[in-house]
């Protein structure tokens, strides 16, 4: 048993990105936990404050995941191809229901998320964007503000069952179809030759 507010947010996490957002119950929270429910209130006020800490623990995570592959990086073209290996396979698993249960039935969680989508994943990859022109691997002409909002919405869109449902595509093949189409419509004869040298190694 535990009483411990982290844990209580931890196992939340793991059952939300499960089974998805609305699915899971403070019940369910609970049982998993081996508590009372009364144990859980006596931390956190109701279902849609975890749900809140959670959303904000998640993205606490991506942002620092963002910085580390962004040190990481040799170029603009590495890191892109860095971030979507990051997507994919830290996604896949990913019930594609969450962002559609925040977005319809916990308004103040789905607030963070867009938030965190504005000011974090923005300037990260119109950054990135922006170092690729200067390194002369992405065209001087793309506008960098709309294919920053292409790219993030194109993320967000893979989630979505109904667009791309999961039984009938994975979502390793939509991340990688979605990349590979964005990342060949920016890149110069230069920035093409470098992907095909990363494809070699």
């Amino acid at each position: 048993m535990t009483e411990n507010k982290e844990e209580i947010v931890k196992t939340a996490e793991d059952l939300f990105l499960t089974y998805g957002v609305r699915s899971v119950t403070m019940d369910d929270i609970s049982k998993k936990l081996a508590i009372s429910k009364k144990t859980i209130y006596q931390h956190y006020k109701d279902k849609d404050e975890i749900v809140c800490i959670v959303t904000e623990r998640i993205l606490q995570k991506e942002k620092n995941c963002l910085a580390s592959i962004k040190e990481q990086a040799e170029n603009a073209v590495h890191e892109l191809i860095l971030l979507s290996k990051y997507f994919r396979e830290h996604s896949q698993n990913i019930n594609p229901s969450v962002l559609f249960d925040l977005q319809k039935y916990h308004r103040n969680a789905w607030m963070i998320y867009l938030k965190f989508k504005e000011k974090v994943f923005m300037h990260a990859i119109t950054d990135t964007l922006e170092r690729g022109i200067q390194e002369r691997y992405f065209r001087k002409e793309i506008h960098v503000e709309i294919l920053s909002i292409l790219r993030i919405e194109e993320i967000q869109l893979s989630f979505d069952n109904d667009i791309f449902p999961r039984e009938r595509y994975t979502f390793k093949d939509v991340q990688m179809q979605l990349f590979e189409h964005f990342l060949w419509g920016i890149v110069t004869s230069d920035g093409a030759a470098i992907i095909n040298k990363y494809r070699e190694n």
